[in-house]
């Protein structure tokens, strides 16, 4: 870990018409390269909301995110959105893999998106998470479990900066979580990116440095037992 934050976020506010208090209320908080944080919040606490202003796929109200030391708050809609691609990995709960693609193409599909065709990246992420006799097959002969280690294996293939897995294990049984979010730690870790995982698990959380917790707009850190 370095203590060079990664991300840096600075009185960040959303607000939604008609909600009588804001989503996000003046956020400040950094992770530092290398390093896995975790929000914890319960559903409908705006965590979604916080990793959309991150990626800057929605626009804050105030405040700035500063993702590899560039300011995305000062980009242009296009300009986020070719940072997005080449500087941060996402991975989603409910996978989002092309289903007209192969397993080897969905996960490079960032790789091509920002004009690399080379696919022995692609391969050795496919072998590291365990799936690579599978690299032809198609998304719908896969469990679920095996999905999202396809899509953990396209959010590191370009060697983003962050990575912003939102709810990462919810759509899948104990086992296949357990492992898929063991896989996406280690290989964080074992190439020096950083980690933003958003989840009401306590489970996923106990794999993080940190723990924030994301209530009443507000990001404090958590100390001590984790519980609700």
């Amino acid at each position: 870990m370095t203590s060079d934050p990664r991300l840096h976020i600075s009185g960040l506010t959303r607000r939604f018409p008609d909600a009588p208090h804001p989503v996000l209320d003046r956020l400040d908080f950094a992770v530092n390269g290398g390093e896995i944080v975790a929000v914890l919040g319960r559903s409908g606490s705006g965590k979604s909301t916080l990793f959309n202003l991150i990626a800057g796929i929605d626009a804050a109200d105030a405040g700035s995110v500063s993702v590899g030391g560039t300011d995305l708050t000062r980009l242009s809609e296009r300009d986020r959105t070719l940072f997005r691609r080449r500087r941060i990995g996402f991975v989603y709960q409910f996978f989002n893999l092309i289903p007209t693609l192969t397993v080897e193409e969905n996960a490079a599909l960032p790789l091509e998106l920002n004009g690399d065709r080379s696919r022995g990246e692609v391969r050795r992420l496919l072998a590291a998470v365990g799936l690579a006799d599978r690299a032809d097959d198609f998304p719908d002969r896969l469990s679920g479990g095996e999905q999202q280690r396809v899509a953990i294996a396209r959010a590191l293939v370009h060697h983003p900066d962050l990575i912003l897995a939102d709810e990462p294990t919810g759509n899948l049984d104990a086992e296949s979580g357990e492992r898929a979010i063991q896989l996406l730690t280690d290989l964080t870790r074992e190439r020096g990116a950083s980690l933003l995982i958003a989840t009401h698990s306590l489970a996923v959380s106990r794999l993080a440095d940190r723990v924030l917790t994301l209530e009443a707009g507000r990001l404090t850190e958590r100390t001590g037992a984790l519980a609700w």
